[in-house]
């Protein structure tokens, strides 16, 4: 990515990318007030971030999971494969043990929950322009556990049998969303979305669509309040 020329004490640029305007504004705020940073560009969803970032050229970006259209992992590889040297790091509320591994496989530098304390965005966006990887030390213990572990028959969570796809329905089923409205924000048809509704019940164990509705909105209370 082409760095900014205006002198040597140049900030480092920050592109915002959540679908909350208050949170990106919050963001900007905490981000401005810094001596070596400044925010310079947000978006909403992903084609908006896609454009965006080709033009302004940031040196870190920091994604939610959950925007207005498409999702975070989707955005993350894309913008690895058209930009490989560009830092990013996810600054999501959803379980940094259920979508960290899932992130970083996609390209990001590191994962934040929304939770943390404000200097921790801080410390993280430093770390990750530093050519260096940003998570929380229980993560790191359990991604090291897991390395370790070669044995695929190993039980984990029952959702990381999930592809990323998946794990995005089944979360829009949980918030109350129908096939339809899935299909608009994934840019999906109908058919690939009642495809991976009929997958995830198979991945899962479950019966019929009444026990997927009620086993996405468990899930997804189990998100919010953990």
């Amino acid at each position: 990515m082409k760095k900014p020329t205006n002198g040597p004490q140049a900030k480092h640029r920050v592109f915002v990318v959540d679908d909350h305007p208050i949170v990106r504004n919050g963001i900007a705020q905490l981000i401005n007030r810094e001596m070596d940073l400044v925010v310079c560009g947000e978006a909403e969803d992903e084609p908006q971030a896609l454009a965006a970032i080709a033009k302004v050229s940031p040196d870190v970006v920091l994604v939610d999971l959950m925007l207005q259209r498409g999702d975070g992992i989707s955005l993350i590889k894309q913008l690895s494969e058209i930009h490989p040297k560009l830092p990013i790091l996810v600054l999501s509320m959803h379980s940094e043990a259920l979508y960290a591994a899932r992130v970083l496989r996609a390209g990001a530098k590191g994962y934040l929950m929304k939770r943390e304390a404000v200097e921790k965005v801080l410390i993280a966006i430093r770390r990750v322009l530093a050519g260096q990887y940003y998570l929380s030390d229980q993560m790191q213990s359990i991604l090291l556990q897991a390395q370790g572990k070669r044995d695929e028959n190993a039980v984990g969570s029952p959702f990381e049998k999930l592809s990323n796809r998946e794990l995005e329905v089944f979360r829009l089923l949980g918030e109350g969303a129908g096939s339809s409205k899935i299909a608009r924000q994934l840019n999906l048809s109908i058919n690939t979305v009642a495809s991976h509704r009929a997958s995830i019940k198979k991945r899962l164990g479950l019966k019929d669509s009444t026990e997927l509705l009620q086993h996405a909105i468990r899930w997804v209370q189990t998100q919010s309040s953990g």
